[in-house]
């Protein structure tokens, strides 16, 4: 576990292996660190200049010095242009978006350096808040949650570890003395948030044979008893008497039986309002009847990012203890194919006596969803309900790896969904749902059909469509994070073929920013 300090001495003598320095593009070292040429290497930026490091965003450099009588490794990480004081309104807060992203990528970049060099400790300034638009706090939660991130790993079956990604011992921040309390109540907060981000991702890179239904609810009811949550489970024979006819199809074709995973955190304020977090807990999409292809197939354990993230970012709420009620809400099921399985023309009725025709059994995950969403909008009214799931591959195609799919046609919502965004890092992109689109899902055979009409094309929406009819009046956000759950390229908090616990991040900013 990596030990976070906070100092206001400066980077070059606290007692570290390595200091790191963030370079904005074309930036003066003198204005950074003056001791730094003059004290300790005075043709410093002529080296800099011939290793054609300028500075630019996610550029790197490292450089064993000479500090007194040890050796420390010099990280220079370079942060591209930093905000503007003078631009616009508009454009500074562009730009500051865009800041707080080069951050949270440069302070990864920082734990993979130390990582690489097998450097243990390492020192460095954090950047002003206000020029990055946050206050002291969330800076703090910022360099600890980033650099928890980085050091995630899911290695639990390699007889061999990587011994270049054992974690840091300890990190020192360095900030003015005026911010030291805020930014140590940030780090640990962000330290909070970091083990639940990266437990969602352990869940989500867990086997299918290790991560059952029957698992999943077991370690919410484990986590339940440690946060002193609510926690109610049922199981397939109470799921199919109470009419859900969605997520019993869908876990018919396999040996574990399909669960309904409720937690609940209870605020205790009178008229508090309630916000509903659910998720989508496909453990293994085999695709059913209508198989996956290999090279769809050997993933799919990933299909149950959506429930692991809402679960969660619950348990980061019930420590930091808002005014509001919580109530997470899992749909888990396996879709595998056999002899009990759901069939293409199949219909179904679900909880609330809507039907649909199964037109493809590779559509589950918006079956399970349907009578999650229609029993947590009858039995808690919600405020607001979020769902979120690795809906469709359509939503990849239509906004590549770095966006989850943002859809609702309640613009406070979207209002409040796109400020955590732009807080929490878990980057959104809103696609259309409109009514116009919502005759896709109808069937002449049904109510519904799971797959709809495809002269409209428009895949990731199809899903949200089908959704809105199990929402009822209740305002509703619908997350397609079927691009961004899993193997996130060029993010160096991530790491390749492994999950990336979004959502997690997202869903906590929600809750805590609802006014």
């Amino acid at each position: 576990m990596t030990q976070y300090l906070v100092s206001d001495a400066l980077p070059l003598t606290q007692a570290v292996e390595a200091v790191a320095f963030f370079v904005p593009e074309n930036g003066s070292l003198a204005k950074i660190e003056p001791s730094l040429q003059k004290d300790y290497f005075p043709n410093l930026e002529k080296l800099l200049k011939d290793k054609k490091f300028t500075g630019g965003s996610g550029q790197t450099f490292v450089l064993p010095c000479s500090v007194g009588k040890k050796i420390v490794h010099l990280l220079f990480i370079g942060i591209g242009n930093p905000p503007s004081r003078k631009a616009s309104a508009d454009k500074e807060k562009e730009t500051k978006d865009a800041a707080l992203e080069t951050y949270r990528s440069a302070y990864a970049q920082v734990v993979r350096l130390c990582q690489t060099h097998k450097l243990s400790s390492v020192a460095y300034a954090l950047p002003a808040a206000k020029d990055l638009g946050i206050d002291d706090i969330k800076n703090g939660q910022l360099f600890s949650l980033m650099s928890e991130m980085a050091q995630y790993k899911f290695d639990q079956f390699l007889t061999k570890k990587d011994d270049q990604l054992q974690p840091l011992e300890k990190m020192i921040a360095v900030v003015d003395k005026k911010a030291i309390a805020e930014t140590k109540t940030g780090i640990k907060q962000g330290e909070i948030i970091a083990q639940a981000v990266n437990r969602t991702r352990l869940w989500v890179d867990l086997p299918a044979n290790i991560m059952t239904p029957i698992e999943f609810a077991k370690l919410i009811k484990d986590l339940g008893k440690e946060h002193a949550l609510k926690v109610t489970v049922f199981e397939e024979p109470a799921i199919e008497k109470m009419g859900m006819g969605g997520l019993k199809a869908v876990g018919m074709g396999s040996q574990y039986d399909c669960q309904l995973v409720i937690a609940q955190y209870d605020c205790k304020k009178k008229n508090a309002p309630t916000i509903a977090l659910v998720g989508k807990g496909i453990t293994f999409d085999s695709g059913g009847i209508n198989l996956k292809p290999t090279g769809y197939l050997e993933t799919m354990k990933e299909d149950m990012a959506g429930a692991a993230a809402v679960m969660n970012a619950l348990m980061v709420i019930a420590q930091f203890k808002p005014n509001v009620n919580v109530v997470a809400i899992a749909a888990v099921a396996e879709n595998m194919l056999s002899g009990s399985a759901n069939r293409p023309g199949d219909i179904i009725t679900f909880y609330n006596g809507k039907t649909a025709v199964v037109g493809n059994t590779d559509a589950e995950g918006r079956l399970v969803l349907a009578d999650a969403l229609a029993y947590t909008s009858k039995h808690f009214k919600p405020d607001a309900m979020v769902d979120v799931a690795t809906l469709t591959g359509a939503c990849s195609h239509a906004v590549g790896p770095f966006f989850s799919g943002l859809f609702t046609q309640d613009e406070a919502l979207a209002k409040k969904m796109n400020s955590a965004a732009h807080t929490s890092g878990d980057a959104l992109w809103r696609l259309p749902l409109i009514d116009e689109y919502k005759v896709m899902v109808k069937s002449d055979l049904a109510d519904l059909c799971n797959d709809g009409k495809t002269k409209y094309y428009a895949g990731a929406t199809n899903g949200a469509c089908f959704l809105s009819n199990f929402v009822g009046d209740t305002p509703w956000v619908h997350l397609d994070i079927a691009p961004s759950a899993f193997d996130v390229p060029d993010k160096p908090y991530f790491r390749p073929n492994s999950a990336t616990g979004v959502a997690t991040r997202l869903l906590i900013d929600f809750v805590m920013e609802w006014k």
